[in-house]
């Protein structure tokens, strides 16, 4: 790819334009940088935590113009895949209440009695407990043989006080418990992910950058679909990472202010 056929952009939010409440240093500047090259920009997130119009908010507060349609999260690729796929299916959600509100309003039937799931969606949750996987038990054994997905498959989320636990956590134990294995991961690096970034740019991966902080997640979407790769070390990885990965970015940055050297390539 060059210059000259970079048509949109994917960024990553959490260790790539902030962490928690602190902009990465050059984050707005790389923003701008590409925008000023005439590159479209999408937000692109596996946090499910937060509705889409509170990442909005967040950026716009640190400064960088952003609308609720350059904004997409795992939560409403979620809603977006399971109502188009599974439009009957009743699904029960490890997760908190702005995943579930996500798929209500994209019209996904949500239950709360285990023994009715047709699909389990298994997603960070702060309050996940013993009752939990009592629930998901009793889905997966008394229920009618459910589909199982994720929204993400990061193992932690990075703040600036340091990594907190993300839905590997909820996934593993359900896997543990239950002997069930992932039918499908919906955000970052599935191939969904790239689908609904694609329809919201409105252009194809051999045209687009991906830039985030994961090696496992971003870069291996990018990679995997024919994206450029970028990959900043301000959020969960390291040059140490960068040489132990088994996958390898096309570009290693400081931070996404160093984005205008990809520009130049």
């Amino acid at each position: 790819m060059t210059n000259n056929t970079l048509e949109g952009a994917v960024i990553d939010l959490d260790g790539t334009v902030y962490l928690s409440e602190q902009l990465v240093d050059g984050a707005r500047a790389g923003i701008e940088q590409l925008r000023a090259a005439g590159i479209d920009v999408l937000f692109l997130t596996n946090n499910p935590i937060k509705p889409r119009t509170d990442y909005r908010d967040r950026l716009r507060a640190l400064g960088i113009d952003a609308t609720l349609e350059e904004v997409i999260n795992s939560a409403s690729i979620a809603a977006d895949y399971l109502a188009t796929h599974h439009p009957n299916a009743a699904t029960f959600v490890v997760g908190e209440p702005p995943l579930v509100a996500e798929l209500r309003a994209a019209n996904v039937e949500v239950t709360t009695d285990p023994q009715t799931a047709n699909v389990v969606l298994a997603s960070m949750d702060r309050s996940f407990d013993y009752a939990a996987l009592r629930d998901v038990l009793e889905a997966f054994d008394e229920g009618p043989a459910p589909i199982f997905y994720a929204t993400n498959p990061d193992r932690t989320c990075p703040t600036a006080d340091g990594e907190i636990p993300d839905a590997a956590a909820m996934i593993g134990a359900i896997e543990g418990l239950t002997g069930r294995e992932l039918d499908a991961v919906l955000g970052k690096p599935s191939r969904y992910a790239v689908e609904a970034a694609m329809r919201q740019l409105g252009t194809t991966p051999a045209n687009c950058l991906v830039v985030g902080d994961r090696i496992a997640t971003d870069v291996k979407m990018g990679t995997e679909s024919g994206m450029s790769t970028a990959l900043v070390l301000s959020g969960a990885t390291d040059r140490a990472d960068v040489a132990a990965a088994a996958t390898e970015p096309d570009y290693v940055l400081e931070s996404l202010g160093a984005v205008t050297s990809v520009l130049r390539q």
